[in-house]
């Protein structure tokens, strides 16, 4: 993102109808996206999102402090021109789902797994008609082709912006059931990322919480709140 950082040259950012979207403008002039690209995003609510990012600016703009304009180009300069590379990245996580790699023992961690993982599992088979089989260990089962064909359906349903907020729920969490479940409003995106952690969570019960760890957490749980967020300013009015 470094190539768009600058220090701030305008006083207002203001967002205006343009085509089917709605650009973003600072002090009149269209702002573009790293590549070149005119900043386009489908809702109004997404135009208002990065224009307040851009007028928090003070002094050097400060890219980490603006999660929806990064979305934004991303979606417009990565996803929109590699979509199909990456709807088959992230139907990929299918295969490998973090939910059906299950620990055998300790029982309770066990009893944990099955009692937060199970219920999203038994969703995806009965709404999206996929269902994955949970196994023991973590050397990667064969799914039921079908299934995995039904959970890349769902991917390729989305649009770009869509798609861009889907890839960060997925690889954040590991798991693309977790993903479409947030995406799908299944569950809260805080739901999502605890799901998600239950192994780490547990060894830290087990061993004691890693600071360092503790702060990479929180960075990825940021991130993962960012891109719901960025999946619901998608399509909110």
């Amino acid at each position: 993102m470094s190539g768009w950082t600058a220090k701030r040259f305008w006083t207002t950012a203001t967002v205006e109808p343009e085509g089917s979207g709605w650009a973003v403008r600072l002090d009149g002039r269209a702002v573009k996206t790293p590549a070149k690209a005119p900043l386009l995003v489908p809702t109004r609510a997404m135009a208002c999102a990065i224009a307040a990012e851009w007028d928090a600016q003070d002094g050097v703009v400060k890219p980490d402090t603006m999660p929806v304009t990064r979305a934004a180009n991303s979606a417009i300069d990565k996803v929109t021109p590699q979509f199909d590379a990456v709807a088959e990245m992230l139907a990929d996580y299918g295969g490998t789902d973090l939910l059906c790699y299950r620990a055998e023992a300790p029982a309770p961690l066990a009893a944990r797994q099955a009692a937060a993982w199970d219920p999203l599992l038994d969703w995806a088979a009965h709404s999206l008609g996929a269902r994955l089989v949970p196994v023991f260990g973590v050397v990667p089962v064969p799914q039921d082709p079908a299934s995995l064909d039904r959970l890349a359906q769902q991917v390729r349903g989305f649009d770009p912006f869509r798609l861009t907020a889907l890839y960060d729920l997925v690889a954040i969490s590991g798991s693309l059931v977790i993903g479409l479940a947030v995406a799908s409003g299944r569950i809260p995106v805080d739901q999502g990322w605890m799901i998600s952690r239950i192994d780490e969570h547990w060894q830290a019960e087990q061993w004691g919480a890693d600071a360092e760890a503790e702060a990479t957490e929180a960075v990825k749980r940021t991130a993962m709140q960012d891109a719901a967020r960025f999946l619901h300013l998608c399509t909110a009015e």
